[in-house]
């Protein structure tokens, strides 16, 4: 059976590959929140919220990096033909607040082949954007995927 992800020798350098867009719902923070164990009053906390700089509640940032992962398997990219995860670089450039609608961009910035024939190194620049269009999280993921052959 034809798998639909792509192969390391179909990614092209530069390509970038939106993903659909979704928006982070109370319910999202709260379930995460009990999955995660991670009931920082940042989260959890509506009058804690109202007391730091940003004056709310915001999601967790590893809940938004959970739901960008996602994300990237919406795109149908990586269906089949993704080996491994081998690296995920993440920075927090911003905070996701409670009805933000975010969106993943992946851009191929490395190829490398490997000295299996059947796989490939790829590396992708990786930027999750709320509605604004502001960058709340950037960094790189390196993936092991499978090659045509």
């Amino acid at each position: 059976m034809a798998s639909r992800g792509l192969t390391y020798d179909e990614f092209e350098m530069g390509a970038v590959f939106p993903s659909q867009a979704r928006t982070v719902t109370e319910a999202d923070v709260v379930n995460f929140a009990g999955l995660s164990g991670d009931f920082n009053p940042l989260h959890t906390d509506a009058e804690f919220g109202k007391s730091t700089p940003i004056g709310e509640r915001i999601a967790h940032g590893v809940l938004i990096l959970a739901m960008a992962t996602g994300m990237a398997n919406w795109m149908g990219i990586f269906e089949g033909t993704t080996i491994a995860l081998m690296e995920q670089v993440t920075r927090y450039k911003g905070a996701v607040k409670f009805g933000d609608t975010i969106h993943l961009e992946m851009e191929v910035t490395e190829k490398k082949p490997t000295s299996k024939p059947d796989r490939g190194v790829v590396k992708f620049a990786v930027r999750i954007r709320n509605q604004r269009d502001e960058v709340v999280v950037e960094g790189e993921w390196t993936l092991l995927m499978k090659t045509k052959s």
